[in-house]
């Protein structure tokens, strides 16, 4: 990553945001304004490229806006809010497995259904003792 980028189409590209949403961030304040060049252009530092490509996998997680506003704020009160940032990371970490928990039941009913059509279909006489294809 480089040490800085001189506009947002280069931070967008370097992070996977899209220009809309590196400035709706800024609007929200979820990411501090860039500075700018005498020209207007934003300029990023290396160290706003890493806090947005944190906030893409925050978000990509299911992490809410609000949550990681949350989080930012407390990032800016620098080691003080440690045991909080931990905190929110440990509690968001329990929702994505509870999630993955979800989905792994999912697919295991998923996969039993796909077994039960294959028999039938191996054996269409056990097609006459089905009655549902939801039942079981």
């Amino acid at each position: 990553m480089p040490e800085t980028v001189s506009s947002i189409k280069q931070a967008a590209e370097f992070t996977g945001l899209s220009e809309d949403t590196i400035r709706y961030y800024e609007k929200i304040g979820l990411l501090p304004y860039a500075d700018r060049k005498a020209s207007g252009h934003r300029t990023y530092s290396k160290h706003q490229l890493e806090g947005m490509v944190f906030l893409t996998r925050l978000k990509a997680t299911g992490m809410t806006l609000e949550e990681m506003k949350r989080f930012r704020k407390l990032y800016e009160m620098g080691e003080a809010s440690l045991p909080q940032r931990v905190s929110i990371l440990i509690e968001h970490k329990n929702r994505i497995q509870n999630e993955i928990d979800r989905l792994l039941e999912t697919q295991r009913m998923i996969d039993y259904k796909i077994d039960t059509y294959k028999e039938v279909l191996v054996n269409p006489d056990l097609n006459k003792k089905w009655k549902s294809p939801f039942a079981d």
